[in-house]
C-alpha cells in the first residue's frame, strides 16, 4: 500500500477535478465514502452539487482564520493498494481513510476540534483523502511529520490485510550445508594480457571460452587468457562478462578492479552507472547556458514541475526508500525516519519555490527592458549647448561676468550669444 501526500491552494478546483472525468478519462463513478464536516451534513449530498458544497464545507474553518490561513491550506493524500491483491470495498477504504487522518493528526480519534476531511473514490484501488489544515478551535495543523506517520500506518494496514509477504523463516543450522566453491582469479599480467587461473574443470573452461578467452594447454597446464592487443574497454567487458557467468555458476571469482566494466567511464557518460546524476548534471549545464530569463525559466521548470520535476522525483524516491527499509526490516525505523525527514525537507523546498517560474519570466522582462535602455544611444545635445561648450567667446564672457567686468564689446543688455549661422561662400 503506497500513499502520496500533496498540498493544494484551492479546494473547489481540486474537488472539481476529482469529481470530473480526469486527465485521461479514467475517473469512474466519483463518490464520497467517508468524512467529517463538524456539523456540515456532507453525508446528505446531491451528486451534481457535491464539489461546490464540499468545498464550502471544508473551507469554512480556513475562512475564519483570515490572514492567518496557510498559503496552501488543502491537504491531499492519495492511497493506492497493491494490484496483486483484490480491491477493497468502499467500507474498507473508508476505514483506511479514517486511520490515515488519525495517524497523521489531521483528525485524531475523539478530537472534537480536528480538521475537516472527506474521502473520495473515483478509481479502482485508489482513494483520495482531502482535508483543510484549519482546526475548529482556530489552530493550524502542522504537517511536518505527516509523511513518516503515513508510511508507518500504511505499512501496518497492508500487513493486517495480508498484502505484505511473510518474513522469511531462518534456516535451522542443522539444515545448512556448505559446499566449497571453486576459486578462479582473473587479473592483468605484467605483460598486459588478461589471464584466468584457478579451476580447470570443463564447465569453467566452457564459460571462459564463451566469454572470449583463448584456451592454452602447455606444460604449465590449462590456462585462459586474452591477447595483449585486446582494447582496454573490450578486455574489461569480456572479463566482467566471464566473472558474471562464473559467479552465476557458483564459482568464487576474484576479478581485478581494473577489469570491472562498471568502473570505466566514457565521454558520453562520465558518471558511469550514475545515469540519474548525469541527467541532473546536464540540466545544471542547461541552466548555466541560459541566455535570458525565459530560457532560464524553461530549464528550471525541469526542476520545479509539480508532477514530473526533479525535486518531485527525488521526494518520491526518498519516501519509497523509507518505505522499503521498513518493509525489509521493521526494526530499522530510525533509518526509515531519516529518509522520511529528507523527503519532507525536499517537500519544503518545493513549497518555498512555488511561483518561482513566473517570477523568472518577470525577471526576463525587466532584464530585456534594462538591456534595451542600455543599448539605446543617448540623445544628442542641442546645437546651442554644443556651441557654448566649444565657443571661446562664450567662455570669456562667462569669466568676465563672474568678475563683475563686462567683456569688451559686450553691454549689459546684450542677449545671450546665439549659434552663428554657417557662412556661405
Amino acid at each position: 500500500m503506497i500513499a502520496h501526500l500533496q498540498r493544494a491552494s484551492h479546494t473547489a478546483s481540486l474537488l472539481a477535478y476529482l469529481y470530473g472525468p480526469g486527465e485521461r478519462g479514467n475517473h469512474t463513478n466519483p463518490r464520497l465514502i467517508a468524512g467529517d464536516g463538524h456539523g456540515a451534513p456532507i453525508e446528505m449530498l446531491a451528486q451534481p452539487d457535491a464539489p461546490a458544497y464540499l468545498a464550502h464545507a471544508l473551507d469554512a474553518p480556513v475562512e475564519r482564520l483570515g490572514a492567518r490561513a496557510p498559503e496552501r491550506p488543502v491537504w491531499v493524500c492519495s492511497v493506492r493498494s497493491d494490484p496483486r491483491h483484490p480491491d477493497l470495498t468502499d467500507s474498507q477504504w473508508a476505514e483506511v481513510a479514517r486511520r490515515v487522518v488519525a495517524a497523521t493528526g489531521i483528525a485524531p480519534e475523539g478530537d472534537p476540534d480536528a480538521c475537516r476531511w472527506i474521502a473520495v473514490r473515483n478509481q479502482v484501488r485508489l482513494v483520495h483523502v482531502v482535508a483543510t489544515l484549519a482546526r475548529e478551535d482556530g489552530g493550524v495543523h502542522h504537517a511536518y511529520r505527516d509523511a513518516f506517520h503515513l508510511q508507518t500506518e500504511c505499512h501496518r494496514i497492508a500487513t493486517e490485510l495480508g498484502h505484505l509477504p511473510p518474513a522469511p523463516r531462518p534456516t535451522p543450522s542443522a539444515q545448512e550445508t556448505h559446499v566449497p566453491a571453486p576459486y578462479i582469479t582473473i587479473n592483468i599480467e605484467p605483460s598486459g594480457s588478461v589471464s584466468a587461473k584457478g579451476a580447470s574443470d570443463g564447465l569453467s573452461a566452457t564459460l571462459l571460452k564463451h566469454a572470449g578467452f583463448q584456451q592454452i594447454e602447455d606444460w604449465y597446464g590449462r590456462r585462459h587468457r586474452l591477447p595483449t592487443t585486446t582494447p582496454t574497454a573490450d578486455r574489461a567487458a569480456i572479463a566482467t562478462h566471464a566473472a558474471e557467468m562464473l559467479r552465476a555458476a557458483r564459482y568464487s571469482v576474484d576479478l581485478d578492479p581494473d577489469l570491472e566494466a562498471s568502473r570505466l567511464s566514457t565521454p558520453a557518460n562520465p558518471l558511469g552507472l550514475y545515469t540519474a546524476g548525469a541527467e541532473v548534471l546536464r540540466l545544471a549545464d542547461q541552466i548555466r547556458a541560459a541566455e535570458n530569463g525565459a530560457g532560464l525559466a524553461q530549464a528550471v521548470d525541469h526542476l520545479l514541475h509539480p508532477e514530473h520535476g526533479v525535486l518531485e522525483r527525488v521526494r518520491e524516491a526518498l519516501e519509497t526508500a523509507g518505505e522499503q527499509i521498513t518493509d525489509l526490516d521493521d526494526e530499522a525505523y530510525a533509518l526509515a525516519d531519516r529518509f522520511g525527514f529528507a523527503a519532507e525537507f525536499v517537500s519544503a523546498a518545493q513549497s518555498e519555490l512555488i511561483g518561482a517560474g513566473r517570477e523568472l519570466h518577470r525577471v526576463s522582462d525587466s532584464q530585456q527592458d534594462h538591456t534595451k535602455a542600455q543599448t539605446q544611444s543617448p540623445a544628442p545635445p542641442d546645437a546651442r549647448s554644443a556651441a557654448l561648450a566649444t565657443s571661446p567667446a562664450a567662455d570669456k564672457a562667462k569669466a568676465s561676468s563672474a568678475l563683475g567686468n563686462p567683456s569688451p564689446g559686450v553691454g549689459a543688455a546684450v542677449p545671450p550669444p546665439q549659434v552663428p549661422s554657417p557662412r556661405t561662400r
